[in-house]
């Protein structure tokens, strides 16, 4: 069978990185999980049958034990912070935003600090202390102050931007969907050649993580295809691996001189 032209532009990049005898690190991030659903048995089938740990960013606010039942029995999956209730709160001329600076900060730290300590509860042996801040926005005045809610690292879009006071942040940069047109899945070529520039740039010095964002609840089938398609490539070479997300936290920490 020949191979898709499409994924040949990944396949030689991940094939350059075992060359140099390195490994490129790709993580997944899922948003907006609250309950089972079948969109969420698909993604769930779909990490255990290629081994991707996955990390759901669950709303604390509107999730409970259903799906604290539906999960006991994963082996891939941990669970993140996504805001509180996922509600915009920003004016109607401003992008949307949760944790923004159009409410008084304590009633917004009280909230993170109940959503940290909720999902604790809920999934004690899948919980990582990571905020996923709703629509990857949050006021930069809210950041010194996100440890004393309990978290541990910050995960929005885009590369890391280390900021004074702030969390470790392990963000995510490659986005399947097309929010701002189809708002299906991106095109494929599109999506391999945006993996493949944040390849080159970590082979030429940056250490962050490859994370990989999906949205199970909107997937059309084009983001299915691709999503299993990707897991495909990356499982038939040493050129990359999936970590989760508690191994990548563990990475942030210094280690002892």
């Amino acid at each position: 069978m020949t191979e898709d032209p499409i994924w040949q532009p990944l396949q030689a990049e991940l094939a350059r990185w075992i060359h140099a005898n390195r490994s490129a690190r790709f993580w997944l991030r899922d948003d907006d999980t609250v309950e089972p659903t079948a969109a969420l048995d698909r993604l769930l089938q779909l990490a255990d049958d290629f081994k991707v740990p996955t990390a759901l960013a669950v709303i604390p606010v509107h999730t409970g034990e259903p799906l604290v039942k539906r999960l006991e029995t994963e082996r891939w999956i941990s669970v993140l912070a996504h805001g509180w209730s996922h509600e915009n709160h920003a004016a109607k001329d401003k992008k949307k935003q949760e944790l923004g600076p159009d409410r008084p900060r304590a009633l917004i730290l009280e909230q993170l600090r109940d959503g940290c300590s909720r999902l604790a509860k809920l999934h004690p042996s899948r919980f990582v202390p990571v905020l996923v801040p709703p629509w990857n926005r949050i006021d930069p005045a809210l950041l010194p102050y996100l440890g004393d809610c309990g978290f541990e690292a910050l995960s929005v879009f885009g590369a890391a931007k280390p900021a004074a006071n702030s969390l470790p942040a392990i963000n995510t940069h490659v986005d399947l969907m097309d929010w701002h047109g189809t708002r299906g899945c991106r095109d494929h070529a599109e999506l391999v050649a945006a993996i493949v520039t944040e390849l080159r740039q970590r082979f030429d010095g940056s250490a962050e993580p490859i994370g990989i964002l999906t949205h199970h609840l909107v997937h059309d089938e084009s983001a299915w295809i691709f999503l299993k398609k990707l897991f495909q490539v990356v499982a038939k070479t040493p050129g990359g691996r999936w970590l989760s997300i508690s191994e990548l936290m563990k990475s942030q920490k210094p280690r002892d001189r």
